[in-house]
C-alpha cells in the first residue's frame, strides 16, 4: 500500500502569514497553479501503477486542491474525512505573528487560546492512517489535508525525525509494510521549483 500526502495549495492567508486552522478559506489563483503542477508530476511519474483516488479534508482549500489532481489523472475523490481537517487553532485563527504577539506578548503559545491539543491532532491522523490500511491495503492512495496535521502525522508515526515545516503542495510518500509507514519521500516541492526554473 502507498499513500501519497499533500498539503493543500497557497491561499490568500497563507500568503499573508494568517493562521488559518478550520476557517475555510479558498485557494487562490497561485495555489491553482501549484495543483496543476503536482497533478502533472504525478502523472508523470505514476507509471504503469497510477494513483487509485483521493481523500481530502472537508475545507475547500483541500477539497479544490484534490479536485484539480483528480482530473488531470482521472481518478475519483472520496468523501471528506473530517480526521483530515486542520488543528482548531482557537482564538489566533486569522492572525499574523505580528497581530499575536501584540495582542499576547511573544509567549502566546504558552496561554490558553483555544488551540486544539497535539495529542489530539495525532490521535485522529493516526487513527485515519490506521483505518486507510485495513481498508485498502492494496492501494495507492492521495491524501490532500493541512500543515500542522500533517507535521504532527510525522512526529507521531517518527518520534520527530521529520520536523521540515510542511510546503504548500508538498508531497510525501509513505508504503505500508506490515504494522510500520516506511517514509519514501518527504516534504517534497520539485514540481514546483522545476516549473520556476521552465518559466525564465
Amino acid at each position: 500500500m502507498i499513500v501519497g500526502l499533500i498539503r493543500h495549495g497557497l491561499t490568500d492567508w497563507n500568503a499573508a502569514g494568517r493562521i488559518q486552522g478550520q476557517s475555510d478559506i479558498p485557494l487562490n489563483d497561485e495555489g491553482r497553479r501549484q495543483a496543476l503542477m503536482l497533478a502533472e508530476r504525478l502523472q508523470r511519474e505514476s507509471g504503469e501503477r497510477p494513483w487509485d483516488f483521493i481523500i481530502t479534508s472537508g475545507l475547500s482549500r483541500a477539497q479544490e486542491t484534490g479536485a484539480i489532481i483528480a482530473e488531470i489523472l482521472q481518478i475519483p475523490v472520496y468523501d471528506p474525512d473530517s480526521r483530515l481537517m486542520e488543528r482548531a487553532f482557537g482564538q489566533i485563527e486569522g492572525l499574523t505573528s505580528e497581530e499575536r504577539e501584540t495582542l499576547w506578548g511573544k509567549d502566546w503559545y504558552m496561554l490558553d487560546l483555544g488551540l486544539e491539543k497535539e495529542d489530539d491532532i495525532r490521535r485522529r491522523a493516526l487513527e485515519f492512517m490506521e483505518e486507510l490500511g485495513e481498508r485498502y491495503p492494496d492501494k495507492r492512495i492521495l491524501v490532500i489535508s493541512h500543515g500542522a496535521l500533517l507535521a504532527q502525522l510525522y512526529t507521531a508515526l517518527y518520534d520527530n525525525k521529520y520536523t521540515e515545516r510542511i510546503g504548500n503542495l508538498s508531497l510525501t510518500i509513505l508504503e505500508k509494510k506490515d504494522q510500520d509507514w516506511d517514509m519514501l519521500l518527504y516534504n517534497c516541492t520539485k514540481h514546483l521549483t522545476e516549473n520556476l526554473k521552465d518559466s525564465k
